[in-house]
Order: C-alpha cells, then structure tokens, then sequence
C-alpha cells in the first residue's frame, strides 16, 4: 500500500476536508425526524427520509472472496552505500572523500492483493506491488499457490497485470464506475500486514480526486480501512461488482486514518487491455505545461469561477501546438468533460491513446472557443517530454521544470529552473510552484539534463536549494 505523509498544504487541507465526510461503517438512521416550531400553536412539521440498511456484505465476501488472492514477491534491489550516510543524503559527495560508493545489491521481499477477472488466470494489482521482483507467488483462498508471471505494468497509473496457470478460477464481477455516486457503501477485501482475505466496509467520500504524486489517475477516496498489504485488492459496491483497485493511504502514522484511494476499474481495464494486446502501455501527450486557476487569476481572465487548466507554455511541434493552444488559454473541457483543476487535464489526457482526436472548449481572451487536438505519444527519449502530461520528473523529484527567462533571470537575480508544478516527493517535502530550484546536492543546474544528471547519481534523499523569494533554503526530498 502506498503511504504518503501528510503535509499543511492546501490540497491536503482539502483531503482532510473530504475524508472527514463520513466514518466507515456509520449507517443513517434518520428515518421520521420531526421539527417543531418555536410556538406551541403551530402544529409540528414531519418529514421523512428514505432509509436503506447496510448491503450484505457477509453475501459479497462469500460470492467473491475466493476471487481475491494474497500475492507475495522477492527480488533484489540496487542501493548505494551512501544512502546510508545523512550526509552523503543531504549534501552529496564531500571534497577529499573517496567519492560515492558502488552499488550493492539488497533482498527485497513484500505482500499485496489481486483479484481474478478470468477464470483462466488473469490477475489484476497494484505496479508497486510487483516493482522489482523476480519472484511472484499468488495464494488463492483454498491455499493453492502459483507462481505468477507479470505481464505488464504501468507506474503510471499503478497497475499490473498478471498470470497464473490453472483453469476454472473464481472470479469477479465488474461495475460501472460512471453510476458509482458518493456517499454509496463500499467494501474492500485484501491481505492487511498479510491478514489474507480480510473485509472492511466504509463509503465513498469523493470520485476523481487528484493526488500529488506521480500518477495521472481520477482516485475514487473512500474512508475504507486499507493497510500495507491491502494494495492491488477489489474495491466493490453494494452489488458485489469492482469498481476499483485499492492503492493508496494518506497517513501521519504509516497506517490507516481515514484517508484511501482506489484506481477505478474502468482505468485498469483500460492498461489491462493494452497490455494483454500488445504487452506494453501507450499513454498519450498533449504538450503543454499547465498550472491551477485560482480567484486571481480568474478576476484577470475574466472568469466566472476559478476552474479549469491555465496553459503556461506549448511544447513547439506538440499536439496542442499543432491544434492552436497559446499560453494563457484555460482548458475547461476535453469532450464535454468539465476540467475542475489541472490534474483533470493530465488523468485525461495520460489514459487516452496515441492518435485519438480530443475537442478542446478553452477560454481565450474573454470568450469561449473550440480547438480539436490529434493526441501524440510519449517520446523514447523522456528527456524530451514528460510522463503524460506534464514536463514533470515523474517517479522522482515529480517537478514541471522550465529555465528562466532573461527576463526573470534579471528580475531574481540568479540563474536556475523555474518550478511550474510540484507533485509527488517535491509537494511532500514543501516544494512549491514558483519556487526556483539553484541546485540539487550542491551541483548547480540550469536545464533539465543537469537535473537528470544529478539525479543519477543520487540516493534515496536529494537536497535541493531552492530561492522562494528573497530567501534560499535547502529542502530534503526523499525519493528512494
């Protein structure tokens, strides 16, 4: 299970905000509640509320639970010696030391859940569930183990496909996402600190939450108690159908506070399905870097409310280039879907697909126009475009990186790379956008290729001095 540590930001004010809605397993008992009026002669005002009981989640877990499975995976992984030592973490190689040390390797050994969606052994998790094993082995409910063989999987959107040899395998059904509405019951079944087939209920809290990290994905939040090991289990309605993959905590602790996010199946269904027909994941790219709209900028574009993507800069040569977008339009639909934030804009774009033709209503200049967009691919050479939507080092630092202007460069009086957005690792630690990043372990760096650089030969923590304002501070990212 992914844990990401809460900060005093305002996106995680906002997640606190709607984790709070409801507490799991709270059932509404409202029914016949009466208001009277302050006057003892006027006659009392009844309304009545419709009322419905828990589903029979005892029925779901009997129907499917033999359809999720516990799965377990050893690998090795590569670590440095230096990540080890604080000050090698924080300020990189010292002068007159003996420079970094090599690489080793180390065991590496995990758990999380899956689930069955064909009876012939196809397996739906988490990526981060299998990143880097060598081994998998699934344990079905009645004990029977397997060794599973990956696919495929896409850290971008969390999801992994996997396969097992056997025949007539319980399995789930799917649900519609598009009718699952908040405040529904939900339950979920996993493998909790290797708990196997543990099941918790709780309710949808929001649908298409964006998160600061380094997946595009429209999260469904629901206050489910999920644990490390609960990663890549169902997510079922009161039907006893998938709607999403769990894969995601918010946590001070490390454990469960009310805070889960799931990937909705309808998403995985549509990675699953490029892997198993072509046995890798193609995103698609628009080409523009875009930043949030809020109340200011929203009075200054004349705005009725502050929504939607504000385009910053157009990658020359890029779809949105070739279609017409200019910085400073504001997305605020992709094919009559409303763009509330910037991270709306990315989770679209990443799960469309090369070539798919997108209508663009954007707001130019005062008033409303359309453009339509032929989406490209991601290039091989990531250096030049940014993981779906984003100029963003994603997986790492999770920054939209821009150099400065001359312009800038005069007016802050240095020279550095511009923070666009800050996303994943950088918004954990308190980076953000604005902010201009001078170096990272003590090497300066003025474009991205330095950046990248720097980040090879880094460890598990990267210090990044950062001018906000007239002040320069140094801020620890972890990254490993």
């Amino acid at each position: 299970m992914k844990t990401s540590q809460l900060k005093p930001s305002r996106l995680m004010l906002a997640l606190l905000a709607a984790g709070a809605i409801g507490g799991a397993g709270a059932t509404a008992v409202m029914g016949g509640v009466s208001m009277a009026a302050n006057a003892p002669a006027t006659p009392a005002i009844s309304q009545t509320i419709n009322t419905s009981s828990p589903p029979n989640f005892a029925q779901i877990t009997r129907d499917f639970g033999p359809a999720v499975v516990n799965i377990s995976v050893s690998g090795t992984r590569k670590v440095s010696a230096d990540d080890d030592d604080p000050f090698a973490q924080f300020f990189g190689q010292i002068p007159g030391s003996r420079g970094r040390m090599p690489a080793r390797e180390v065991p590496m050994r995990g758990e999380g859940s899956g689930f069955i969606i064909s009876n012939d052994g196809i397996i739906l998790t988490n990526a981060h569930v299998v990143q880097d094993a060598k081994e998998v082995t699934v344990k079905l409910t009645d004990r029977r183990e397997y060794k599973a063989k990956v696919l495929g999987a896409d850290p971008q959107t969390d999801v992994a496909v996997l396969k097992i040899d056997a025949k007539n395998l319980p399995v789930v059904k799917v649900g519609d996402v598009g009718q699952l509405q908040v405040g529904e019951w939900v339950l979920a079944i996993g493998s909790p600190y290797g708990l196997e087939n543990t099941a918790t209920a709780g309710i949808v809290s929001a649908k298409g939450r964006s998160l600061p990290d380094d997946t595009s994905v429209p999260f469904i939040q629901t206050d489910v108690a999920v644990n490390p090991g609960n990663s890549g289990g169902p997510l079922f309605n009161d039907r006893g159908e998938v709607v999403g993959i769990n894969s995601q905590i918010y946590s001070r602790t490390g454990g469960f506070q009310g805070l889960s996010f799931s990937i909705p199946i309808d998403v995985a269904y549509k990675i699953k399905d490029q892997i198993l027909e072509h046995g890798k994941v193609q995103h698609a790219r628009l080409g523009v870097t875009v930043q949030e709209v809020n109340q200011d900028l929203a009075n200054s574009f004349k705005l009725d409310s502050p929504s939607g993507a504000l385009v910053s800069s157009v990658e020359k040569g890029s779809a949105a280039d070739k279609a017409g977008l200019q910085p400073g339009d504001v997305v605020r639909q992709i094919d009559g879907k409303t763009i509330v934030s910037s991270g709306d804009l990315a989770s679209l774009i990443t799960l469309a697909s090369p070539g798919e033709k997108i209508k663009l209503d954007v707001w130019r200049a005062g008033a409303p126009k359309e453009l339509v967009a032929t989406l490209g691919g991601i290039p091989k050479d990531k250096s030049q475009a940014a993981a779906g939507e984003q100029d963003v080092q994603r997986g790492q630092l999770g920054l939209a990186l821009r150099p400065l202007s001359p312009q800038e460069q005069q007016a802050s009086g240095t020279e550095g790379l511009l923070i666009e957005r800050s996303a994943g690792p950088a918004a954990k630690a308190g980076i953000e956008p604005g902010d201009v990043l001078l170096s990272l372990n003590g090497v300066p760096v003025h474009n991205i290729g330095q950046v990248k650089e720097a980040l090879s030969k880094a460890g598990k923590t990267v210090a990044l001095l950062v001018q906000r304002g007239e002040d320069k501070i140094f801020v620890p990212v972890q990254i490993g």
